[in-house]
């Protein structure tokens, strides 16, 4: 799912209203104990599975929308059930670039998730069924944390399909990569 900038009001000179699209993070700020190490682990497991943007030591991102705000609400119970703080925030970057860069950071990580996945698929050179659903599970596994639509995902779609054709495979309903 690709996460869509707000709109926000910006008052301008001349007393015009003006619109600007600026996208909107939620940020986890948390600190968990490091003993015992099995919750502290948990949460990094489950933060990477997401995809955050890591801005600082206990300092993560999402693109806001109902969606990622919940899965960092989740993680951030789990923060306080481990003795741990944790503090969910809604916000923006002061500029553009800024933004741009957490964007970048993620979509460079997702990239380099799906070139991974493309060199599995080229080392394989006669594939099977069972190869094709890992690669589809993998693929889907990347797409759901890929928010901005990084540049090697289609190329891996693609790949898979071609996978699929070689091993005989036909695309059934709901298997297809989207």
């Amino acid at each position: 799912m690709v996460s869509q900038p707000r709109q926000r009001a910006v008052a301008s000179t001349g007393g015009r209203t003006e619109k600007r699209h600026e996208q909107q993070w939620v940020l986890l700020n948390y600190r968990i104990p490091r003993e015992p190490s099995t919750p502290r682990i948990a949460v990094w497991r489950r933060l990477k599975n997401l995809g955050v943007a890591q801005i600082s030591d206990g300092l993560v991102a999402l693109p806001l929308d109902a969606r990622t705000q919940e899965h960092l609400e989740w993680v951030a119970e789990r923060v306080r059930e481990a003795d741990g703080h944790a503090t969910v925030w809604t916000g923006a970057p002061t500029t553009r670039r800024h933004s741009g860069e957490l964007a970048d950071q993620m979509r460079s990580e997702r990239d380099g998730e799906y070139a991974a996945l493309i060199d599995d698929l080229q080392q394989t050179p006669d594939p099977t069924s069972r190869n094709v659903q890992r690669w589809r599970r993998t693929w889907q596994r990347i797409s759901r944390r890929d928010y901005f639509r990084a540049p090697l995902r289609d190329e891996a779609r693609l790949a898979i399909a071609d996978a699929a054709e070689q091993a005989g495979m036909t695309e059934r309903a709901g298997e297809k990569l989207t």
